[in-house]
């Protein structure tokens, strides 16, 4: 009797200290949820054309629109307008020949709420110009990038500026803007002003300079922007 009462609590005892190391199920569930990584959603840039009807009311512009654009990204709500003035006369000019003045701009801004904040602006201009005026943005450049997959886009705009009335080249420039970061490629453009003695065209201009942000950024920006220039390098008078 004694031996199996004996038996009988060995067993009991057993059965107690199995059930103490057997693991709570959703203690264990929840181990493995934290040793579980998450995921980060990938950028996806996406960008909208608008028009002047759904800007904010807070926004202020000059000149007539060319390009407006709205996206998202890690700096937030992205408002990107780009005008020109066309030929006109700015009183802020002085105006010694009786010449006509031309500006473009390029506005960025951050909308958060009901607020609107501009975080830069692209401004040129020719003035008191008596010839032909060129400022204006180069056709089918403007564009929104997000080329070192940062999730911060890049704005791209490249225009022409130059008073003169024969043909010759004109002062050209790629301005970027990365953020507050701002890129600038600076040059003019290339001219056809006749036919060397082997039938060849000849060619003035084409030239340009990268500035410090172009040559020590990341390569990709350097490249799109060489690639951009060179696509629209050649002056085309009929346009």
């Amino acid at each position: 009797m004694k031996l199996l009462m004996k038996n009988i609590l060995s067993l009991f005892v057993f059965i107690i200290l199995f059930s103490n190391c057997k693991p709570d199920k959703k203690e264990a569930n929840q181990v493995v949820l934290k040793e579980t990584p998450t995921k980060e959603e990938p950028f996806v840039l996406t960008v909208e054309k608008i028009d002047s009807t759904q800007f904010p009311s807070s926004i202020k512009y000059e000149g007539f629109v060319k390009n407006a654009v709205r996206w998202k990204d890690k700096l937030g709500d992205n408002i990107v307008i780009t005008t020109e003035t066309g030929y006109h006369i700015n009183k802020k000019f002085d105006h010694e020949s009786n010449g006509s003045d031309a500006e473009l701009f390029a506005y960025h801004f951050i909308v958060s709420g009901n607020e609107v904040k501009q975080t830069w602006r692209v401004y040129d201009f020719i003035s008191d110009c008596p010839v032909d005026i060129v400022a204006s943005f180069v056709k089918n450049t403007f564009q929104i990038t997000d080329l070192n997959n940062n999730g911060i886009a890049e704005t791209w705009v490249m225009y022409k500026t130059t008073c003169h009335g024969d043909v010759s080249p004109c002062d050209m420039k790629i301005i970027m803007y990365e953020g507050n970061q701002k890129y600038a490629m600076r040059g003019e453009s290339r001219v056809q002003v006749g036919l060397l003695d082997n039938g060849e065209k000849q060619f003035i201009g084409g030239e340009y300079k990268l500035d410090e942000k172009f040559k020590k950024g990341p390569k990709v920006f350097k490249e799109f922007a060489q690639k951009l220039w060179k696509d629209n390098l050649i002056e085309n008078w009929e346009n």
